[in-house]
């Protein structure tokens, strides 16, 4: 089965220390199709093809650049944007389409460039892998006791993934399995939120002259870790 081919990367994330081994799994995908998009992918017909006609997201090409091969960026963005002119130049004034007695319809030209601000080569990539790798976390569930302890042994889930994983649920599983699954995945978002929310908390209270000599307990890092619960982001702690 297809699933088998990513039990690596998925057991690789539920093993790593984190507050959401779904957002452990983007990440690692995100940094692969950087890496390949800026490697000698960019020369490759097909991959051109693609990228002159989605371009990238805001978030994606800052990384695109920030990767270093300004040539590569540049030959990138240079076809995308020929691809943009011609086809701007090929909508403008064609009249909106849907027109009724009570809308105007949607103008060409504005539904295609609002249709391209959404549209990112990186991120059609790390959609369609991540996607595989939740297919794999759920045939493990069924297939592996040992990745079933693993699951219930971690620190829980972002709100994103964890609806995600409750969602597919209805599909992926079924009987007992979606039973145990469901029930051991709620108890694991609440316990490990409350557990973040306890140490944001303290974090805050260690700010009260009154706690300036107590210990930090497990609240030094837990702003980084309740971006991550809540917004399944990560962020560099800063060094004082």
């Amino acid at each position: 089965m297809d699933e088998q081919l990513y039990t690596i990367p998925v057991n690789d994330a539920f093993d790593s220390d984190c507050e959401c081994p779904l957002c452990v799994m983007r990440k690692a995908l995100e940094t692969d199709a950087i890496e390949f998009t800026m490697g000698p992918s960019y020369m490759d017909d097909d991959v051109r093809m693609q990228t002159n006609k989605t371009g990238f997201c805001a978030d994606h090409v800052k990384m695109l650049y920030a990767n270093g091969n300004r040539l590569g960026l540049g030959l990138m963005l240079h076809t995308h944007m020929q691809q943009v002119i011609k086809d701007v130049s090929s909508l403008q004034g064609k009249p909106s389409v849907g027109r009724s007695f009570f809308s105007k319809g949607r103008n060409p030209l504005v539904g295609y460039l609002e249709d391209l601000e959404k549209s990112c080569f990186i991120c059609d990539r790390i959609n369609r892998m991540f996607s595989r790798y939740v297919d794999t976390v759920f045939y493990l569930y069924r297939k592996d006791k040992d990745f079933r302890d693993k699951f219930a042994a971690s620190k829980g889930f972002c709100n994103n993934h964890y609806a995600l994983l409750l969602g597919r649920a209805e599909s992926a599983l079924s009987g007992k399995d979606k039973e145990e699954f469901v029930n051991t995945l709620n108890k694991l978002y609440l316990e490990n939120m409350r557990r973040v929310c306890d140490d944001v908390e303290w974090f805050t209270d260690k700010f009260d002259y009154r706690n300036v000599d107590a210990p930090w307990k497990n609240s030094k890092d837990a702003l980084v870790r309740g971006i991550v619960k809540l917004n399944s982001a990560s962020v560099e702690e800063q060094k004082n």
